[in-house]
């Protein structure tokens, strides 16, 4: 007696059922991945929606301090705030200021909260300037004063 009919039809039964089982696993894995990627882009979203500061200086009063001068940067974000050297880039007119010229008093700022931005004072000319800070996720903050 042959190989019947019935016999090659479970062959086949078992065949498919084994290529939808991997082709399965491989569409499990792939949407496990694009949902992990997404949940990971959406909390990275939300931390940068959640990092905002502003500089609340007097723009014809800069204070100084020693041989600095004293910027207020506060954090109306809702997340803390880290303040580091590694964490801020300045700008005076366009121009980076070097990251041994300036320095905070507080290595972070809850919301709401505000910390001083001290930078040497040879950094500045009389005259008008616009610093601009560049904090984490690169939002930045423009601030146009005068030295008197």
């Amino acid at each position: 007696m042959g190989f019947s009919l019935t016999g090659a039809h479970i062959v086949f039964f078992i065949a498919a059922v084994l290529v939808a089982g991997a082709v399965s696993g491989v569409f499990v894995a792939i949407t496990m991945n694009i949902t992990t990627s997404f949940s990971d882009r959406g909390e990275r979203i939300q931390e940068k929606l959640d990092t905002e500061f502003e500089i609340i200086n007097d723009p014809e009063n800069i204070p100084t301090s020693d041989n600095d001068y004293v910027f207020y940067l506060k954090n109306i974000g809702n997340s803390k705030l880290l303040t580091t050297n590694e964490s801020f880039q300045l700008f005076l007119d366009g121009d980076i200021i070097s990251v041994s010229n300036y320095n905070f008093s507080d290595n972070f700022i809850q919301t709401s909260e505000y910390t001083k931005l001290y930078v040497l004072q040879s950094e500045f000319s009389i005259g008008d300037h616009r610093l601009r800070i560049v904090g984490p996720f690169a939002i930045e903050e423009d601030f146009t004063f005068t030295i008197t």
